[in-house]
Parts: structure tokens; C-alpha cells; sequence
């Protein structure tokens, strides 16, 4: 179903349009008035027959022509058959403003009515219990709330927050948003859905969203904004409800839908925010790639953002020479905290090369040096060109990608005060108006980036941040890589295991249908899917050529006998599909080396148990696969018992190739003690494999035991999705 209509609107009705001041229906009105909306605007109202001199009529039926927007401003229970009077009269969408649906117990059902209406009749739905819907630049505020006509631009904001969506329309920080949705409920559209609508639109650069919960086509969505030239900021809010396999696991501890999220957005070379300021910023920031340099958002797969220079001043970033961030200052305090910052944000602030150095000993004050963060000294402040000639010195190194230039601008100042501030400021754009490379001017505190000075900034195509933290994360977001590949891989892989689960799940047959198992055994059933025998998950690893330790299930006192006999110094456990964290629940004995010491351990487990060969002490790392979760992804971190004590996975979006593990795991404080890292990758791609050929929606083998060039798979925790019937 594609918003199309609802986000660029020709013509609009609002049903509930009112002469009471403070209804939505008259706020609805008197927004499309104020904002100068160029179409038809009508209002619906029994017996009202003009609100803030728009015509009114009494029924959705006597509207003269069908509206390409229908803003809804009644109460909850009028919804459903006022959406089904519009589907009938051929509207191009709705925006319903009233609560009272899902969001509270009560309302469910009706939720579920208004989501059949508007499927019925192929009707695009924005909420209900949201603010609505403003195209800033079609000057077509489809808006509940209180609104002032602003200067449009490149930036779009996705909010499932409607108080988040209303103060970036409210907000003074020359953000020049092109489209705000707020989503409310999202019974019928979906983030995803306006995402894909608005990368088809013309004149926006970047998109802000704010979720609290993510659906299932983010993947292809983010995949088509990349396609489109388009940059992501994102701000995951609240903590929402782990899939079932990996809440029943480890995985879910240490990579949990945030993390997940996290993932994705910065592998489809998006930008993650921690606050709604930062993701205004960054948005703005990743927008204004677009207006510093027209041709800065045709970036080839590969290429860093921001990396295009003119010729003979040197070259684009492949993935392993990525560009980093130059920070300009006059302040040898900012330098020094910019630095601590960059250095806790991981933000690379590259050494700048012996001949920028040398062409920079000319310009600086002897008091100043030439490096990275690059003080200048406030001897200079205020001279424009000799402040220019450094930055474009300084920036003409071939490590920079982005410039970030701190600026601060009091609101209260004298004549030759501002005079000094403006040549201060002058220095900056004239450096910026000679370089191929974007410009950050970042205030270090945020109330000193005056929107009047934000708003000429932006006419020049310089992006102004307000924040010292906040210039670090806009500069550095905007040298990330942009892949098309691979977000394509991503979009392609997780839409396969959307449509493998649902055929899973269906009972349909098709490459991912389930297998007869190795050992000739089904696996049990718990939740939403088949929870396989720990013997069972592992032959699988062994039929896939991961290594498992020599054992077999006894079901006696005799038959364990037999096996201790076998393999010398043994593992006694819990043989079932219902207990997953089996040391946690006393189904684990290691070291069983005698028959008394076997007599013991099966009177505390009784048999059935599986009875396996000690392995070595090594490293014990985990690798898991979750297919639960917004995207497919292999999970690894420290084993073991470490597993939910330290910070510290590499999450990595399917599919995935043993030198993108490799890198992945590289980053990861616990890479220094990993034997052999080549291994390690070679044994995660062989799960992800194993996963994606036998149709397991959930996968984790903890502890796998590495030990020179050898990886054992000492546990496996297996799932996969149930079949049809009962």
C-alpha cells in the first residue's frame, strides 16, 4: 500500500472540520489555511458550511471531488465507516488524529476494524493516535497540532513519537525539514512504508526516524533510501520484546533488538543517534551532503561519503583508507576536549601528512602547531583570509574527509564585537566555498548557534551543528561508507527469511523446508517453534564440517559405562529439547573420569543423558544466528560462562563472508586473546550456512572451543519454526 497521495497532496477534506477553537477538526482547517495549501481544501461537517472560510460539506459522499488526502478529526468510533465512506468515494488516504485504538486495551478490537476497512478498500492509513502528516515544501499540513509554516528543505522526519515529531517542526535549529509523519499506531502504514515513499520523492537528502518498534520491511526500505542517494539517522527508543529463540538463549543478553537495529542502519550507512537532538543534528548534517556538493550523493558502491575531491587534490577512500574528520578550533581547551571526545566516540581525527605541515608553517601564528585537532589560536581570530588559507591548507590533506570548525556566537554583542565574530565566521565559508569536502560549523554549546546564524550558514552550504559532541558525531556520521552491494545483500537475505519462515510455518514445500534430522530423531516443541535435542544440533555441526566432541545419548547405567570406557574423562548432561541453559539448571557434570564418579553424576541426571568426551581447555567464544529479529544476523562474543558478563559482540548482518567476520571481530576488545581469527570466521560462516540450508530460524553454539587452528563446538542450542498442524 503506498502513501504516495497522503505525502504530496493536491487537494484535502477535513472530516470533523469545526468552528470550536482548540478541536482538531478547526486546528486541521486553520494549519492548511495558514500554511497556504495551493489545492482544493474542504471541510466535512453536518451542518457547518464554511470553517476559516473553507467550504464545508455534510457527508463524505457530497465532497465534489475525491480528495487525494482525508484528514479524520472525530471521535474514535466514527472511524471505521468514515474510512469506508472513502474508500468508496476514491480517496487517496486518510489521516486519523483520535486515540482510543490499540494503545489502550479497550480499543483493540476497534483497531483491528479500522485496519480491515482501510485493506478492503486499498486505503492508506496515517495512524490513528497521531499528529498526522506535513509536507513542508507542498505547504500541506495534514496536522492535528499547532503549526508555523517554515522554510522547507532536504530533511525528513519518521517519528512513532508525536511529541518528537511536533518539536522538530517547533524547533529553531535551520533544520529545513521537506516531510514530517507522525505515525501513531501504525495500524495500516508502517515506518518502513513512508521510508520507501519517501525515497521516491524528489528533493529529500536524508531522513530522521525515531522508532520504538521496527517492522520487518526496514531491510529493503533502507536498501532503496541507498539507492536513492539517501542518508538515515535513527533512534531507537525503549526496549522492545526479544524474539522467543533468543530470549530463550544467551543471545539475547548480548544482542538484543537494539543492537540489532544498531547493525543494520550503520551497515546500510546510516547514522545511530542517542537523543532527539543528536538525531536532528545528524539528519540535518547527512542532508546537507546534498547541498554542499550537488554530485556528493552520487557515491559509487564502496566510496566513502564526502570523499569526492577535484583532480590533482587527491584521491577517493576505498573501505580500508577511510577519510577522517579535521577539527578546527581557535581554542586550545576545545581542541583538547574535542580530542578526548573523538577519542571516546571512536572518531578518527587522522595525523595530518609533512606537507600539509609544511604548507601550513607559513600561516600559523608561531604559537600554534600544526596537527589534528588544529588550533590556530585566537591571535588570528577574526583576520578571513589568513583563517581561510588554513583551513584550506589543512583540509587539502588527502586523510580528510570532513571539516569541523568550531564557532561559537554570542547572542548579545557590540558593533566591533560582531564585527570580529562575522570575519571570524568569513574566514570559515570562504575556506568552505574552495573545498570539495563538506563543512561542519559546530557551536560548543548549543544555545550558541543562534538560528540566524544557522540559517546563513545553511544558504552557503556550510551545515551548522549546535553542540561540541554533536559536531564529532554529524562530521564523523558523514564518513561513513555507502555499499550498495552490500545493502542490497542485506535487504535481499532478510526478505528470504521472511518468506522461508512464512513458508516454514505454512507447511508450504521449497529450499528451506525442513529436513529429516541426521540422527533420525524430531526435535521437541516450546514457544513458537521446534526446539531441537542438544545431540540433534550438533549433528547438524558435524554434517556441516564444524567439529563436535566424540559422544552418543545413554539411556542407562551400562551404556554410560560403555562410553567413559570409550572416551577417558567425560561430560555427563541433561538429554532434552526443554532445558536450554543446562549449566544454569545443574545438567551439566564435567570431569566424570570414574564409574563411581558416573554412578554419582547419574543419580543427580537421570538417563537419558549424553555422555561426550572432554575437550581441551581453549578459548570459548559463542556464535549464534537469530533470524527473529529485524534482520538476519550472526552473533559472536566471548563464551562460556562470559557470555552475559561482558559488553562486547560483533553483530553482523547475514549474509556474511569469513573476511567480513574477520573485521567484525577485529573491533571487539576480546580479539587479543583469540588464538586464530581466520578460524574463528571460517566457523561462523559455517553455522550461518547451516542455518540458512536446513531452515533454522535460531541457532546458538556457546561455547564453541578454539585451540590453535581448531574450533570444537562444545554446546548447540538449536530451533526451528513450526509446521503447520498440530
Amino acid at each position: 500500500m503506498r502513501p504516495a497521495r497522503l505525502l504530496a497532496p493536491r487537494s484535502v477534506a477535513v472530516v470533523g472540520a469545526s468552528t470550536r477553537p482548540g478541536s482538531y477538526g478547526n486546528q486541521a482547517v486553520a494549519n492548511l489555511v495558514a500554511a497556504g495549501f495551493p489545492g482544493p481544501v474542504y471541510g466535512v461537517h453536518p451542518t457547518a458550511r464554511e470553517v476559516h472560510g473553507v467550504p464545508c460539506v455534510p457527508a463524505i459522499g457530497d465532497l465534489p471531488i475525491a480528495p487525494d488526502a482525508l484528514v479524520i478529526a472525530t471521535p474514535a468510533a466514527t472511524v471505521p465507516d468514515l474510512l469506508r465512506q472513502a474508500g468508496e468515494r476514491g480517496c487517496g488516504g486518510a489521516v486519523v488524529l483520535a486515540a482510543g485504538f490499540a494503545e489502550i486495551p479497550e480499543g483493540r478490537t476497534l483497531q483491528d476494524e479500522l485496519r480491515q476497512t482501510a485493506l478492503t478498500h486499498d486505503l492508506p492509513v496515517c495512524g490513528p493516535n497521531g499528529n498526522g502528516i506535513v509536507s513542508v515544501v507542498g505547504r500541506a499540513p495534514l496536522w492535528g497540532d499547532a503549526y508555523l509554516p517554515r522554510r522547507a528543505g532536504p530533511v525528513a522526519l519518521i517519528s512513532q513519537s508525536g511529541n518528537v515529531a511536533v518539536n522538530a517542526l517547533l524547533s529553531r535549529r535551520a533544520l529545513r525539514l521537506h516531510t514530517v509523519v507522525s505515525c501513531g499506531n501504525q495500524a495500516v502504514l508502517t515506518a518502513s512504508d513512508y521510508l520507501t515513499a519517501l525515497a521516491e520523492l524528489d528533493g529529500v537528502t536524508s531522513v530522521a526516524l525515531y522508532l520504538e518498534t521496527e517492522d520487518a520491511g526496514l531491510p529493503e526500505a533502507l536498501a532503496l533510501s541507498a539507492e536513492r542517494g539517501i542518508r538515515v539517522a535513527v533512534l531507537k527508543a525503549g526496549s522492545s520484546e526479544l524474539g522467543a529463540a533468543a530470549a530463550a538463549a544467551h543471545t539475547g543478553a548480548v544482542a538484543g533488538d537494539h543492537r540489532v537495529l544498531r547493525a543494520l542502519i550503520e551497515e546500510a550507512g546510516g547514522a545511530w543517534a542517542r537523543n532527539p537532538h543528536e538525531l536532528l543534528e545528524l539528519a540535518k548534517a547527512l542532508g546537507g551532503i546534498g547541498r554542499q556538493s550537488p554530485d556528493a550523493i552520487r557515491i559509487e558502491p564502496g566510496q566513502a561519503w564526502g570523499s569526492r575531491r577535484p583532480s590533482g587534490q587527491g584521491t577517493s577512500f576505498g573501505k580500508a583508507d577511510q577519510p577522517g574528520v579535521l577539527v578546527v578550533t581557535c581554542s586550545g581547551g576545545d581542541a583538547a576536549i574535542a580530542a578526548d571526545e573523538a577519542a571516546r566516540l571512536k572518531v578518527r581525527l587522522p595525523a595530518l601528512s609533512a606537507v600539509t605541515g609544511e604548507g601550513l608553517k607559513g600561516l600559523l601564528p608561531d604559537t600554534a602547531t600544526a596537527a589534528n585537532p588544529l588550533d590556530y589560536t585566537a591571535v588570528i581570530f577574526g583576520e578571513t583570509r589568513r583563517t581561510a588559507d588554513i583551513i584550506t591548507t589543512a583540509a587539502s590533506d588527502p586523510s580528510i574527509g570532513v571539516v569541523l570548525a568550531y564557532y561559537d556566537r554570542p547572542a548579545e554583542m557590540d558593533a566591533d564585537q560582531a564585527e570580529a565574530w562575522d570575519a571570524a565566521l568569513d574566514g570559515i565559508t570562504l575556506a568552505a566555498g574552495n573545498l570539495a569536502v563538506p563543512v561542519v560549523v559546530a557551536a560548543t554549546l548549543p544555545e550558541l548557534m543562534p538560528e540566524a546564524t544557522a540559517e546563513h550558514l545553511t544558504d552557503l552550504g556550510v551545515i551548522p551543528v549546535a553542540g561540541l559532541t554533536e559536531g564529532l558525531v554529524c562530521a564523523n556520521a558523514m564518513t561513513a561508507h555507502l555499499d550498495l552491494r552490500r545493502i542490497s545483500e542485506i535487504a535481499i537475505c532478510s526478505r528470504q527469511s521472511q518468506e522461508n519462515r512464512t513458508s516454514l510455518r505454512s507447511g508450504q514445500s521449497g529450499r528451506a523446508s525442513l529436513r529429516s534430522d541426521p540422527t533420525g530423531q524430531s526435535g521437541g516443541s516450546l514457544g513458537s517453534g521446534f526446539w531441537l535435542r542438544e545431540v540433534e544440533g550438533k549433528a547438524y555441526l558435524k554434517a556441516h564440517g564444524i567439529a563436535v566432541p566424540r559422544g552418543a545419548v545413554a539411556a542407562d547405567l551400562p551404556q554410560a559405562e560403555a562410553l567413559l570406557d570409550e572416551l577417558g574423562t567425560v561430560v555427563v548432561k541433561v538429554d532434552g529439547s526443554d532445558i536450554r541453559h543446562k549449566a544454569a539448571q545443574g545438567g551439566v557434570i564435567l570431569g566424570v573420569s570414574t564409574h563411581k564418579d558416573l554412578e554419582r553424576a547419574l543419580r543427580q541426571i537421570p538417563p537419558p543423558v549424553l555422555v561426550e568426551e572432554m575437550v581441551p581447555l581453549g578459548v570459548e567464544v559463542m556464535i549464534s544466528v537469530r533470524y527473529d529479529a529485524v534482520t538476519p544476523v550472526v552473533v559472536i562474543a566471548l563464551g562460556g560462562a562470559w557470555v552475559e558478563v561482558f559488553d562486547d559482540a560483533a553483530v553482523i548482518p547475514l549474509p556474511i563472508t569469513a573476511d567480513r567476520v574477520a573485521k567484525h571481530v577485529q573491533r571487539m576488545r576480546a580479539a587479543r586473546i583469540v588464538p586464530d581469527i581466520a578460524t574463528l570466521a571460517r566457523t561462523a560462516v559455517a553455522v550461518a550456512e547451516m542455518t540458512r540450508q536446513e531452515g533454522f530460524v535460531f541457532a546458538e553454539v556457546n561455547p564453541v572451543i578454539l585451540r590453535g587452528r581448531t574450533a570444537t563446538a562444545v554446546d548447540a542450542v538449536m530451533c526451528r519454526a513450526r509446521p503447520a498442524g498440530p
